[in-house]
């Protein structure tokens, strides 16, 4: 049988879903093999040096640099509070004596008799790891964190902003390709991952803001509405880290393209059930997609078993998204693999397929033109 290979995204009612959990630095880890965990659990916990506040005495109290250590009313690792008396000044005469509060709390770490400069650290900043899916241990990193496995619906995205969040999943859209605007927005949606249909408007997302929502998946979104979300442009790196107050994660692209129908009937299937969600993004070296993950329970009904096509392989019956005008966005399965190069419009000859369309159509496109659904 013909076959071929051609990279892909994930939408799977069932997959072996692995998040590995790792601190920043080396750490505690609170968890071992075999625990069961949720998502919003942590599972490792580290602790980072806290703000450096530099503090000019010399100047401050108009005094020499070689001056400070004498002046000072504390030593260095002294712990001292926001308005306690750092250094005094001699005055003249022993008159006029000048006191410098500490702005900040936190630790002398360093007192200059060259810059003149007093060093305060702040207290140490707690970093906690949490679980992200829910799930069991099944690998700890001593002093890094852990492995989590579950049995997940997994849906990876083209395109997302924002960082993880966990949430319950509500379908603020009836059908797969109903645009998503602010009117689908409702107050009670604080916390939730926000399902919507085909295109997200900027107005949603800044009712979705307003409202608390922990989290929006659409089919598309406009660049425009993108800028006008963040502010800027956004470049061609990763994305994942925007401070917007929730993760966006569109699954088919830009502009106003309608979910597919097997990744909306997929998600709303589990509305009310706890997600994971990444907005994370990388198009370059290391690809990274953004992802909806919802761990499946005991009772959950069965997928439907088929034959599994081998990953990453383009076989007759294959589900693909075409990604290229004038057929961009479509969804399809591929009934025809030609061996022979065929001459395209541009007249250059390129490897083809032949895909039949959800509306009956067959369609002739070049291979480099679709991308894999892959279950």
């Amino acid at each position: 049988m013909a076959k071929a290979y051609t990279p892909g995204l994930k939408v799977s009612a069932r997959a072996n879903y692995k998040a590995r959990r790792l601190l920043p630095v080396h750490g505690e880890v609170l968890v071992k093999v075999g625990d069961l965990v949720k998502a919003r659990d942590v599972v490792a916990r580290t602790y980072i040096e806290g703000d450096v506040t530099p503090v000019a005495v010399a100047a401050q109290l108009s005094a020499q640099a070689s001056d400070v250590p004498g002046l000072m009313l504390v030593k260095q690792g002294d712990a001292v509070t926001a308005g306690q008396p750092l250094a005094r000044s001699k005055g003249i005469f022993g008159f006029g004596k000048k006191e410098l509060p500490s702005p900040a709390a936190g630790t002398v770490e360093s007192i200059s008799a060259t810059t003149g400069q007093v060093i305060l650290r702040g207290a140490p900043l707690p970093v906690e790891v949490k679980a992200y899916v829910d799930g069991r241990v099944v690998e700890v990193f001593a002093g890094e964190g852990a492995l989590i496995e579950t049995e997940a619906a997994f849906v990876q995205g083209i395109f997302g902003v924002g960082g993880e969040t966990v949430g319950p999943i509500r379908a603020a859209c009836a059908r797969h390709d109903e645009i998503l605007d602010a009117s689908h927005i409702k107050p009670d949606m604080r916390g939730a991952i926000v399902l919507g249909g085909a295109r997200v408007t900027a107005a949603a997302v800044k009712a979705a803001q307003a409202a608390g929502v922990a989290g929006i998946v659409a089919g598309g979104i406009d660049d425009s509405d993108l800028r006008a979300i963040l502010g800027y442009d956004l470049g061609v790196a990763i994305t994942g880290t925007e401070k917007i107050g929730l993760t966006i994660l569109v699954t088919e692209g830009f502009g106003d393209i309608a979910m597919a129908e097997r990744t909306f009937a997929l998600l709303k299937g589990f509305e009310g059930r706890e997600a994971s969600v990444n907005g994370a993004t990388q198009i370059r070296a290391g690809v990274m997609r953004p992802e909806v993950v919802v761990a499946r329970r005991a009772g959950d009904p069965e997928p439907a078993q088929g034959a599994r096509p081998e990953e990453g392989a383009l076989e007759l019956g294959t589900q693909v998204r075409l990604i290229r005008d004038p057929y961009f966005g479509l969804l399809g399965t591929v009934s025809a693999l030609p061996s022979e190069p065929a001459v395209l419009g541009s007249g250059s000859k390129a490897r083809v397929l032949e895909v039949k369309l959800g509306d009956g159509r067959s369609v002739t496109v070049p291979r480099a033109n679709i991308e894999l659904i892959e279950t």
